[in-house]
């Protein structure tokens, strides 16, 4: 599982156009963050700080996050 901030991608244009999306950006973030932080029962502060980089769990971790429910184990 992995997770990260929104990413402009390649963005080019006017200083103004570059402005807009980034600040649509840092509003989908906070709304991101805040979801996540409500549904996984982790503080905001600690999402915020997990998302700056590349987050990147096991299903296990996932779990003690609490991003996830449960596991699916196949069995033979």
């Amino acid at each position: 599982i992995l997770i990260h901030q929104p990413h402009m991608g390649g963005l080019s244009g006017q200083a103004t156009d570059i402005d807009i999306h980034a600040r649509e950006i840092l509003r989908m973030r906070d709304i991101t963050n805040q979801l996540l932080s409500k549904h996984s029962g982790q503080k905001l502060d600690k999402v915020e700080k997990d998302v700056e980089r590349d987050f990147i769990m096991n299903a296990q971790q996932a779990k003690e996050y609490g991003i996830i429910d449960d596991i699916i184990y196949k069995t033979r």
